[in-house]
């Protein structure tokens, strides 16, 4: 793609701002600032990963997956800003979903571990993890407050934290994950993914992006679960006070 074409691109933007404006949405700051967030960080991405592949160095491997399960993290964590200690309990959860997933993938040679295979693969599992968290956070939220009567009953009868909010927990995953296997159902019906998509167009055989989409999909299955249970294990108590009563600020 040439610089002209890129620059044409950025009509698409405009089309965004006129409709916003047509429908007096309010939605063109927010646009102009994406867009530019957007494109400056990419083309800094793009240039930082130019440098790691060809330093091929494990070092900045490893740097830049800290910085995606860092800013993944915190992005996460921002949906439960009033539990105490969410972020780090998150950021566990990521770094052992990553290792889980990615390091099972080299052992059986799924992935080359090498700067190209694993990045990426790093990012679109720390990405599903990061939708995962997030929408686990919203639904204990929500679900500890519409249960709440439920749960201090069963704490008034002697129950523990962990027992009396099983039941909330366990919707909470439950939801947390059925976006990522909605999509596996509809996958290839509905939409070509991008990764697919990008190497169809890059020239890569149809039947080769399938392959590479297939062993990504799986691992979001892998990534969804690991992550989804591994914070609710790891953050239930947060939704109780220090004498395991349900926190009063829950929402």
């Amino acid at each position: 793609m040439s610089d002209i074409s890129m620059w044409f691109a950025f009509a698409f933007v405009l089309i965004a701002l006129f409709l916003s404006t047509w429908q007096k949405l309010g939605m063109g700051k927010e646009i102009v600032i994406g867009t530019v967030r957007c494109t400056v960080q990419l083309l800094a991405i793009g240039y930082v990963l130019q440098f790691i592949f060809h330093s091929d160095s494990y070092l900045f491997v490893a740097l830049f997956v800290i910085m995606m399960v860092t800013v993944a993290s915190w992005n996460a964590s921002r949906r439960g800003a009033q539990l105490k200690g969410i972020f780090w309990r998150i950021l566990l959860s990521f770094g052992l979903t990553a290792v889980a997933t990615i390091g099972s993938m080299v052992a059986v040679g799924l992935v080359t571990p090498t700067p190209q295979y694993l990045i990426p693969m790093s990012g679109m599992v720390i990405g599903t993890s990061m939708i995962v968290c997030g929408l686990y956070i919203s639904q204990m939220n929500r679900e500890t407050e519409t249960a709440r009567g439920e749960i201090e009953a069963l704490l008034a009868l002697g129950a523990s934290s962990r027992q009396a909010i099983q039941g909330t927990l366990r919707r909470a995953v439950k939801a947390s994950m059925i976006p990522t296997f909605d999509t596996m159902k509809t996958i290839g019906l509905v939409q070509l993914p991008g990764m697919m998509t990008g190497m169809i167009i890059a020239g890569a055989s149809p039947i080769d992006a399938v392959r590479y989409q297939i062993l990504t999909m799986l691992t979001f299955s892998s990534a969804a679960a690991i992550s989804a249970v591994m914070i609710s294990l790891l953050s239930y108590r947060l939704w109780f006070t220090n004498d395991s009563m349900l926190r009063q600020d829950a929402e």
